[in-house]
């Protein structure tokens, strides 16, 4: 059976792993997927992830923690396949007044909001992670 939408899995797996407490979790790889992992890493939300470069490839990601509680206290899908939302660079949402940040699917990859306001560049709001 083929998933509808990939990305709600990774967060949905991400968020549900760090709500147990586990170390890391274990999906199946894409490019995309790898990109998001690689933002979410450079933002230290997570702390590493691995391909392992299989016919079929597994993501495996390591999840964070700090003093026992997960660093991930909110991970949320905006867009999604039924409901794509796209914004401008001056229409990007701010999550928790700069706390958290949204990712941003755009023409130069893809970004935080912060970055993408910085590059004047717009696109798909994927998710946001606080």
């Amino acid at each position: 059976m083929s998933m509808q939408d990939p990305i709600s899995d990774l967060l949905t797996r991400i968020r549900n792993a760090s709500r147990a407490n586990h170390e890391s979790v274990v999906m199946p790889s894409s490019q995309k997927k790898k990109a998001i992992c690689e933002v979410l890493k450079q933002e230290g939300y997570i702390a590493t992830y691995s391909d392992d470069g299989a016919v079929k490839p597994q993501l495996t990601v390591r999840l964070k923690y700090h003093r026992g509680s997960p660093v991930i206290e909110e991970i949320k899908r905006v867009s999604r396949p039924g409901l794509r939302i796209y914004r401008a660079s001056d229409e990007l949402p701010q999550v928790r007044g700069g706390l958290g940040v949204a990712l941003v699917s755009t023409n130069k990859g893809i970004l935080t909001d912060r970055a993408a306001r910085a590059a004047n560049v717009g696109g798909e709001v994927l998710c946001t992670v606080f």
